[in-house]
This record gives structure tokens, C-alpha cells and sequence, in this order.
């Protein structure tokens, strides 16, 4: 059972994604945990998750996720839109992504499941 509310875990990931330590982020997947992006296609196990993260951090140092409301979808799910800006490293060029995400957390609280969606870019 969670001891905290799902909402809480979703915003714990998004707060610790935006502090850019990555250190801080990957202990709140499970081992097995799986990834699909519309950016970046599935990712199985937190090792490929580590990498992909890794890569995108180093791609966008500035990056900053902007979320209003995070809204349970069922018992173990959270599904919130979201506002992406940050500056590619290798263009220069600004970039804003409005998209959206489900993440589908275990009975212990980690993150077993992330859906990332983008529905606009600019």
C-alpha cells in the first residue's frame, strides 16, 4: 500500500527532474520499470531509462517541466499535461513541447511505468 498519495509521487518526480540531479531522480523507478515516448520510442529496465535521461539532460542543461495539475487516472496511475522549455545545446535554439504523461507507479511507490506523449512543438 502507498504511503503517500500517487499525485505526491508524480510531483516528486517532476520537482526532482527539474532540479537536474539525475541522482536524485532514477531511485524512484523500479528495476524493471518501462519507458515509451513519443521522442524517444520503449525503453525496458531502469539502465536504458538512465541512459536515455542521461543523454537528454546533456542535450537540454536547461530544461524546466511546468505542471499544473496532476490528476489520478485509477489506483496506481497519474496522468498530467505539461509544458516543456529548454535550449538545445548543440543549435542554440530554444524549444517548447506541450505534451502529456501517465505514469503508473507500484504498490511500494516506485515508478514501474512512464508515457510521454507530445502533442505540440515549437
Amino acid at each position: 500500500m502507498l504511503n503517500q498519495p500517487i499525485t505526491n509521487l508524480a510531483q516528486q518526480y517532476v520537482e526532482r527532474s527539474n532540479r537536474h540531479i539525475l541522482d536524485d531522480v532514477f531511485p524512484l523507478f523500479e528495476v524493471h520499470a518501462t519507458y515509451h515516448s513519443s521522442q524517444f520510442g520503449a525503453l525496458e529496465g531502469i539502465e536504458s531509462i538512465k541512459k536515455m535521461m542521461t543523454g537528454f539532460f546533456i542535450k537540454f542543461p536547461d530544461v524546466h517541466w511546468a505542471v499544473e495539475t496532476y490528476t489520478p487516472e485509477s489506483d496506481d496511475t497519474v496522468v498530467f499535461d505539461f509544458v516543456m522549455k529548454g535550449t538545445d545545446r548543440e543549435t542554440g535554439n530554444k524549444i517548447e513541447r506541450h505534451g502529456r504523461e501517465r505514469i503508473r507507479f507500484s504498490e511500494s511507490g516506485f515508478i514501474v511505468h512512464v508515457e510521454v506523449e507530445v502533442l505540440t512543438q515549437a
